[in-house]
């Protein structure tokens, strides 16, 4: 139990560390000494720097998959109530945004990649999988089921998706250097939202 909980210890530490400096930057030092441990005490945990950093991908990605709307699991979940109107898709939509930018996890590790993202080959693929590819396949897949239910016009999924999804993710961006703008950006993603429902949605028949 006592290794274990040492073994979360060191990770929230490291995460820390790698969010504020980047994982490059950060020392084995620095993470023992945020543990409060001697360098060699930490050894005993991981092998290396990089066996942290494997560890923690691996469990905030764990974490995503069993939070976020984008992941596989949930889209199975919830294919019953995908948000057909634009009071659905504000809910939905807000309720992912508040939850990456203040889960601590989720929030440190984002920051993260974006700083490792041109220095480290591995994260900047993360980056690209996390913050661009899987939101496009999830918000492209959304609208394709909501074409063929006839909620949305078809104009095109992929271009629809990027119209919905990428401003989105320019805000959270900006919350992440502006924290103080939350509200701002809450407002905006709600207006962008019923904006693009009115210029997609059908009419009732």
């Amino acid at each position: 139990m006592e290794k274990r909980n040492k073994k979360q210890e060191i990770l929230e530490a490291a995460l820390e560390l790698f969010s504020i400096q980047g994982f490059e930057a950060t020392s084995v030092s620095q993470i023992a000494d945020a543990v409060g441990i001697r360098k060699a005490s930490l050894y005993s945990h991981f092998e290396s720097k990089q066996a942290i950093l494997d560890a923690l991908v691996k469990k905030v990605l764990k974490q995503y998959a069993a939070h976020s709307i984008f992941s596989k699991d949930n889209w199975e979940k919830n294919d019953g109530a995908l948000p057909e109107t634009s009071d659905e898709a504000v809910k939905m939509i807000q309720g992912q945004i508040r939850y990456i930018l203040h889960d601590p996890s989720i929030s440190r590790a984002r920051k993260m990649l974006v700083i490792e993202q041109f220095q480290n080959p591995e994260l900047a693929r993360l980056q690209t999988k996390q913050n661009y590819s899987d939101v496009m396949k999830y918000f492209t897949e959304l609208i394709e089921r909501l074409i063929r239910r006839g909620v949305l016009a078809d104009e095109g999924p992929e271009i629809m998706a990027a119209q919905l999804c990428l401003p989105i993710s320019v805000w959270i961006n900006l919350c992440d250097r502006e924290p103080d703008r939350e509200q701002e950006v809450m407002e905006l993603v709600e207006k962008h939202i019923r904006q693009f429902f009115r210029l997609y949605q059908l009419k009732p028949q």
